[in-house]
């Protein structure tokens, strides 16, 4: 709606720095640009720190994150790309899948913030990236600010990875003979 006024929430503060993945791909590399700076700006004004990885597609943003996710320590992620509308029913495809994934790695505990935008021409991804404007990126930052302080209101502290202390006596499969074991 045009003249539509929208809230957005102060951002959270954290008692330790958040390290947050911008993954981006830089398709249309104009506007990739205007996104990745609006997220960066927003994750430095909260006090965070980030590391930019680049993609050949929307597709493979989630593909990137799950990885991330999986086998590095970030706390968070920033989705950005710019998906315009052309001739063919590839567009809906892009907008859906990657979306969707981007959805089911938040729902398994990965803290997103989706900024890949999807508009019918360039004209609606540069106001939407304009880094004077709506700058998607920094809202897509602050998305994921806003989840990490919840995971981290919320979370567990993390148990140990399965060592015991020096000193308890440890049941083992089988001994050099055979029998029972202790470590």
């Amino acid at each position: 709606m045009a003249g539509a006024t929208h809230h957005e929430l102060p951002l959270p503060d954290f008692d330790k720095p958040v390290k947050i993945a911008i993954v981006v791909a830089p398709y249309y590399k104009d506007i990739a640009d205007d996104l990745v700076a609006g997220a960066k700006a927003i994750i430095e004004q909260a006090g965070g720190t980030s590391e930019l990885i680049e993609v050949p597609g929307a597709l493979e943003v989630p593909i990137a994150i799950r990885i991330a996710h999986r086998q590095s320590h970030f706390d968070g992620f920033v989705a950005l790309g710019c998906v315009i509308r052309g001739e063919t029913t590839h567009y809906d495809t892009v907008c859906n899948d990657s979306s969707r994934a981007l959805t089911l790695l938040g729902l398994e505990g990965a803290c997103i913030g989706n900024g890949i935008l999807t508009v019918e021409n360039h004209e609606q991804a540069a106001v939407r990236a304009n880094p004077n404007g709506q700058n998607k990126g920094g809202g897509a930052a602050a998305a994921a600010l806003h989840l990490i302080a919840l995971t981290r209101r919320f979370g567990r502290p993390r148990a140990g990875i399965g060592f015991k202390p020096r000193g308890e006596t440890i049941e083992v499969a089988g001994g050099p003979d055979g029998g029972s074991g202790t470590a």
